[in-house]
């Protein structure tokens, strides 16, 4: 006979002893459901977006099968939909406000037009900032082509304003794998057209223009790369004496790294985290792997919050600094049993394993901060025994045999763009420093760059950050004569040697 059991105003049955036992293990929604074990919708269905305010879920067509034209009645692009393009222009002007170097720059640049004649294809992700980058490349005399490097992080209504404007995009929210590559491909593969430079964040573009169209590829003047991936991609080529081009490793120049991986980091984790599960971070048990810009970033702000945070790290110098900065370096399988949030930033792959997982309690959130979603194992989740529930945008709850849940986060994807958005003034440092990069390319003279990978000379560096402190009305104090003398400097610099470290 089975006994009942009230639980506040309802009343769950349990068929024996062990269920009741189970049950009281898990005492959350999760565990009285786990008992039916909810066949879930499966990840793979689509969802309207929440961050895209004009999406409108109802219409299931494939932007592929859709017939759009602009109003100057060109059809080379494929967005969501093109009519949300005066959307999409009043997120770019609100964007510009905060954008202001690239905007000078554009000023400055604008008569000499020091791209004319450069085609570029670029894929990145798609936001009003990049919006500002790209209408700030057409300004000064680039022809655009323009792709997503993450199924997610695309703003449809800011894709359908730059197809307004004559740029083809290809590109929307919740592109599938096949729809990802289908549009990278129509970015390079089209009729009297060719790239002679690349803009690319992760590396795909370019491996697929190097795999799929050698030709094209060896004519490329050169190739703009900004993530921690795609730069590790461009190195192995080069390694591997492939590389017939220069590229220019935009992500380790100071001005992106700092600030783009360091103070952007410090910024968008929370935001994340918080509209995506509403934690409160005061005495949660956070583990971080990877204590490098981004990791650091991270650490700085969920130590403010007053989480217990430790790290996991494979070179001892970081993690001789995330000591000095008072956290403890543990392996990942020291901790994982006791840990309430796990963040993965380390741009390797298998950070977080599936026998890492099987041994997280019950409600753990696991996301990542790396440019790849290959640091947490997802596909090792999508197996029969367990139920992927989706509870909102970009949350899906797992649900093991015995009740346990774990909180994943964007499929394992990057968690700031996926989930939350990114200062734009921090994209206008990076942005700004693309487009330096780009025109330093284009316009070297044969033979200055070799088929190598390049820093971006720091003189580039600092102009990128002189023209971003007039925003916060700083002041720069200039050497005298007799100063500069003494330092062996240029009044005018670059300020330190290239060993330097900021």
């Amino acid at each position: 006979m089975a006994h009942k059991h009230g639980h506040g105003r309802e009343r769950i049955q349990f068929a024996n002893a062990e269920d009741k036992q189970e049950f009281s293990k898990y005492p959350t929604k999760a565990g009285r459901r786990s008992l039916s074990r909810s066949i879930s919708q499966s990840s793979t269905d689509s969802y309207s977006s929440a961050a895209s305010y004009t999406d409108s879920s109802d219409d299931e067509t494939s932007p592929r099968d859709k017939a759009q034209v602009n109003t100057h009645g060109s059809s080379d692009f494929c967005v969501k939909n093109i009519k949300q393009a005066e959307f999409g222009r009043r997120e770019i002007e609100i964007a510009e406000q905060d954008m202001s170097a690239l905007i000078s720059l554009r000023k400055r640049a604008q008569g000499e037009k020091p791209l004319a004649g450069a085609k570029i294809v670029g894929c990145t992700h798609i936001t009003a900032q990049t919006a500002v980058l790209i209408e700030t490349l057409v300004a000064l005399g680039a022809q655009c082509r323009w792709t997503a490097c993450n199924i997610y992080s695309t703003q449809n209504e800011v894709a359908a304003a730059l197809a307004e404007i004559g740029v083809s995009v290809f590109a929307w929210k919740g592109e599938s794998e096949d729809d990802f590559w289908w549009c990278i491909d129509h970015c390079v593969n089209t009729e009297g057209w060719q790239a002679n430079m690349i803009l690319d964040d992760g590396g795909d573009l370019t491996h697929w223009v190097y795999k799929k169209y050698p030709s094209v590829f060896k004519k490329v003047r050169g190739i703009v790369e900004e993530s921690v991936t795609g730069v590790h991609r461009l190195y192995q080529l080069s390694k591997a004496g492939k590389l017939c081009v220069p590229a220019m490793n935009v992500n380790d120049s100071v001005t992106k790294q700092k600030f783009d991986n360091l103070y952007c980091c410090r910024e968008s984790i929370l935001d994340g985290l918080k509209r995506t599960t509403d934690i409160m971070f005061g005495g949660k048990q956070v583990v971080v792997c990877g204590y490098g810009e981004v990791g650091k970033g991270c650490c700085t702000a969920l130590k403010a919050l007053g989480a217990i945070v430790c790290i996991t790290e494979i070179d001892p110098i970081c993690a001789l600094q995330a000591c000095m900065d008072g956290f403890r370096v543990v392996k990942l399988s020291e901790v994982i049993r006791q840990m309430d949030v796990v963040i993965t930033c380390t741009g390797n792959k298998n950070v977080v394993t599936r026998e890492h997982l099987d041994r997280m309690k019950n409600g753990c959130i696991v996301c990542n901060m790396g440019h790849s979603n290959t640091e947490i194992d997802v596909a090792s989740l999508r197996s029969p025994e367990l139920t992927w529930e989706r509870v909102r945008s970009q949350v899906d709850h797992i649900i093991w045999p015995d009740g346990k849940r774990v909180v994943l986060l964007a499929e394992g994807r990057l968690l700031n763009l996926s989930c939350s958005t990114v200062p734009t003034f921090v994209l206008s440092i990076t942005a700004t420093t693309q487009a330096l990069a780009l025109i330093e390319l284009y316009n070297a003279p044969e033979g200055r760059y070799k088929q190598d990978v390049y820093l971006l000379p720091k003189k580039m560096d600092e102009y990128v950050a002189s023209l971003h402190l007039p925003n916060f009305d700083a002041h720069l104090t200039e050497l005298s004569d007799e100063q500069a003398k003494y330092m062996g400097l240029n009044k005018n610099g670059p300020f330190k040697p290239n060993y330097y470290r900021y």
